[in-house]
């Protein structure tokens, strides 16, 4: 791969990688890598689905009182990477990140289907429960609640979006002599690539 393969923004070549890894059916191809860390510098990580790319960044939805969402409550800088390993390419960037809007949550909201809606309203994500059927119990009782309606988002739940600082693009080459470039952003908000050493 050369640096003339490569379009002058990273968010149009991340977009063509994913919709590559989309239209090869990989399995879960939105699926990304999301690492945070609390005010302790401790890092997590975790898959979460990207649900955007465009150009204010790239954007996921979750739970506010996660570990995750209490992570960026305390620390708002994160690192995500798109493991496209079946077809030999990765991509690795972080940022600061901050809530969507929330005509933007709602409206991914209610793009779900009605049980991954009620689902987000009866776990308390990462918090302790006693069993499973604990969880199927409150599951049951929203989806009693909001019987014949929709099912509106909870306030707990919405989306977040990284802005990314610098992007790095890899391709696995023979002899482990893989392809990687970084962009960066500079202060007047333009990208500047780089061809890294593997």
């Amino acid at each position: 791969m050369n640096l003339d393969d490569l379009d002058p923004d990273p968010i149009v070549q991340l977009q063509r990688w994913q919709d590559d890894a989309i239209n090869e059916g990989l399995p879960h191809p939105t699926a990304m890598s999301l690492a945070t860390a609390g005010a302790d510098g401790r890092p997590s990580v975790r898959h979460v689905l990207c649900k955007g790319i465009d150009e204010r960044g790239i954007e996921w939805h979750t739970n506010y009182e996660s570990r995750k969402g209490r992570d960026l409550a305390e620390n708002g800088y994160a690192s995500i990477a798109f493991p496209w390993f079946a077809m030999w390419r990765q991509v690795v960037t972080a940022g600061p990140v901050t809530k969507v809007s929330t005509e933007d949550s709602d409206a991914y909201f209610d793009s779900r289907d009605r049980g991954s809606q009620l689902g987000a309203w009866a776990s308390p994500q990462t918090q302790p429960i006693p069993d499973r059927a604990w969880l199927e119990r409150r599951v049951a009782e929203f989806d009693e609640q909001f019987k014949g309606q929709r099912v509106p988002r909870p306030p707990h739940w919405g989306g977040y979006r990284l802005r990314p600082d610098w992007v790095d693009f890899w391709y696995s080459q023979p002899d482990r002599l893989h392809d990687r470039f970084r962009y960066e952003r500079t202060p007047d908000d333009r990208w500047t690539i780089t061809r890294l050493a593997p």
